[in-house]
C-alpha cells in the first residue's frame, strides 16, 4: 500500500539565482505482517498521509540533487525509521522545466516547460537486501523524415503493406535502465549521457543521418550504443510506439504531392520493445 501522485515544487535559492525541481512521487510499502488485511489490526500501518508528509519533509531537508538520490533518500528513511517495513518502492518523475534564456543569457528566476521527454526513476529495497535503482525517460517524441525504410518482410495472402525504401520514422520512446549495484554515481551526468546516446543512435550523423531498416533495428542500435558508452548501465529496456504518416492524394486537386503533405495515422499503431543486458548480469 502507499501514496500515489505526491506532487510538489522544490525551490532552491542561491542568492538571486533560483533553481526548481517539480516532481511527482509514488511511495509504496510492504509491512512485515499482513495483519491489517487479515485481522483489521492497524497497529503497524503507517498512514498514507504520513507517507506523503515524510516525502515533503525529506524534500525540504535534503533537497533534490537528482531524482535517483531523492528516491534513495525515501527508501533509506523508511527502512531505517520503521522496523515494520519489509519493502519499500519509490517512483519519482520530473516536470521538464528548463531555465529560460533571453538573447542567449540565462534568466536568474524564470523557466519554460519543454516537453522533450520526461525523466523518471525508481528505487526499491527489501530489508536485508540490496538497494535497486532504475532510471529512464518516457514520452520522448522523435522523428526523422528520411533515411528509413521497411523492405524484405514476410508476405502471405493477408499482406497488403507495400515495401518502402524511403519513409518517415516517427515514434514515442520509453526507455528504462538499471544500474545494478549503486555506488557514488553522478546520476544527473549519466542520465544526460544516455539521452544523448538515444538521440545519436536514432538520428545518426547530423550531416547525413543513418539508414534504419526497421523500428526494431533502431531500438537495438539505441541499446547497443548506451551499453557501449555507459558502463554503469546493466540492463536497458526500450519501447518505441510508432506513428505512421500517409501521403495525401492530391490528384483530384490538380497537384502532385511528393511526400510534402502527410497525415498521421492515429490508430492502430505499431510498437516495438526489447530488453538488452550485459552477459555478466544474466549469468549472475
Amino acid at each position: 500500500y502507499g501514496k500515489n501522485t505526491i506532487k510538489f515544487l522544490r525551490l532552491h535559492r542561491e542568492g538571486k539565482k533560483h533553481f526548481v525541481k517539480e516532481v511527482e512521487v509514488c511511495a509504496h510499502l510492504r509491512l512485515t505482517s499482513p495483519q491489517e488485511y487479515l485481522e483489521g489490526n492497524n497497529s503497524l500501518v503507517i498512514p498514507t498521509d504520513t507517507i506523503k508528509n515524510i516525502v515533503l519533509v525529506l524534500a525540504k531537508k535534503n533537497g533534490i540533487p537528482s531524482l535517483e538520490e531523492f528516491a534513495i533518500d525515501i527508501c533509506n528513511h523508511f527502512m531505517t525509521t520503521f522496523c515494520q517495513v519489509a519493502y519499500v518502492k519509490t517512483y519519482v518523475q520530473e516536470v521538464p522545466w528548463q531555465r529560460l534564456h533571453e538573447d542567449g543569457v540565462p534568466h536568474i528566476h524564470s523557466f519554460i516547460c519543454v516537453p522533450d521527454g520526461i525523466r523518471f526513476c525508481e528505487a526499491e529495497q527489501c530489508r536485508n537486501g540490496p538497494l535497486m535503482v532504475f532510471a529512464g525517460i518516457k514520452d520522448l517524441k522523435l522523428m526523422k523524415t528520411t533515411q528509413s525504410g521497411f523492405e524484405g518482410f514476410y508476405k502471405n495472402e493477408h499482406t497488403t503493406l507495400p515495401e518502402r525504401h524511403d519513409r518517415i520514422l516517427c515514434g514515442e520512446l520509453f526507455c528504462k535502465w538499471s544500474y545494478g549495484e549503486c555506488k557514488d554515481f553522478d546520476f544527473n551526468c549519466i542520465w544526460k549521457k544516455i539521452r544523448e546516446c538515444i538521440l545519436e543512435a536514432f538520428a545518426g550523423p547530423p550531416d547525413c543521418g543513418e539508414y534504419s531498416p526497421s523500428y526494431q533495428k533502431t531500438v537495438n542500435c539505441i541499446q547497443m550504443l548506451v551499453l557501449s558508452r555507459v558502463s554503469q548501465v546493466q540492463v536497458i529496456e526500450v519501447v518505441l510506439n510508432n506513428t505512421f504518416y500517409n501521403v495525401v492524394d492530391m490528384k483530384n486537386l490538380g497537384l502532385t504531392n511528393d511526400k510534402e503533405v502527410l497525415v498521421p495515422v492515429e490508430a492502430p499503431y505499431g510498437s516495438c520493445a526489447c530488453t538488452l543486458g550485459r552477459k555478466k548480469f544474466f549469468e549472475a
